[in-house]
């Protein structure tokens, strides 16, 4: 199981993705019409060999829009990973009678989106891509639709190495998401196959879900001196951008 895709939610589309592309130099690959019945708009942006995307309702009712009102705005939305046989996956969720929001068997991907009243913390998604070199690292990705990696840009950022779920009970909340990977816990964390997954106490004032996101920095300095001018610096080394904390980490 890897880290493959970070999903945050904005209200305006067009902010956040002028944002992300003068801090982090990145380049948006894709736009989904696919997410429009669920009355919503999204960019993809390569980071490395993972994904960023960005989704903003364009319409009343819809689960994007409560959970901005529930959050209380801009932040972060869903922890996307990519395995490489769902049937198993599939299998284990079912045993721990956990409720998905969204499931898909194709013969081009697989996708369970688990329910986040029952897993606590994030929404929480396990995919599985098919087909030719689908298990690449640099492979096919269907969410980013085709030909994602000619928009990678690596002068600024090259990877995502962790994820910080806040919760009002992180033990409770590591324990349920161990169960569900399979993965042994250690220290409230999780070690996925090329990132982890923190789970930590709400401790800035807004309700449990995706607070923190760690990218590895190629360029530091520039990252910082774009984010000044925007004013989103938020400590020595982390700028906030759509509501995320953002820790820039070496390579």
């Amino acid at each position: 199981m890897r880290l493959r895709q970070i999903a945050l939610v904005a209200e305006e589309l067009a902010v956040a993705e002028s944002e992300l592309i003068e801090v982090l130099g990145l380049e948006v690959c894709y736009r989904d019409p696919g997410v429009e019945v669920f009355g919503l708009n999204n960019i993809l942006l390569p980071v490395g060999n993972q994904l960023l995307e960005v989704v903003a309702p364009f319409k009343e009712e819809t689960a994007g829009g409560r959970y901005l009102e529930r959050r209380g705005g801009d932040g972060g939305y869903m922890v996307i990973t990519q395995v490489d046989d769902h049937g198993p996956r599939v299998a284990r969720v079912k045993e721990l009678g956990i409720r998905t929001v969204s499931y898909r068997d194709g013969e081009d991907y697989g996708l369970m989106q688990l329910h986040p009243k029952d897993t606590g913390g994030s929404f929480f998604e396990i995919d599985e891509q098919r087909g030719e070199n689908a298990h690449d690292l640099d492979g096919p990705w269907h969410p980013a639709g085709p030909n994602w990696q000619r928009a990678k840009q690596l002068g600024r950022v090259s990877g995502i190495s962790a994820a910080e779920i806040q919760c009002d009970d992180p033990g409770s909340v590591a324990s349920r998401w161990s169960e569900i990977a399979q993965i042994s816990l250690i220290n409230n964390t999780l070690q996925l196959d090329n990132a982890t997954l923190r789970f930590v106490e709400c401790l800035d004032g807004r309700p449990e879900g995706l607070g923190a996101i760690d990218v590895i920095c190629t360029n530091v300095d520039a990252v910082l001196s774009s984010a000044k001018k925007l004013d989103a610096q938020s400590a020595e080394n982390q700028v906030m951008l759509c509501g995320i904390r953002i820790n820039l980490v070496g390579e």
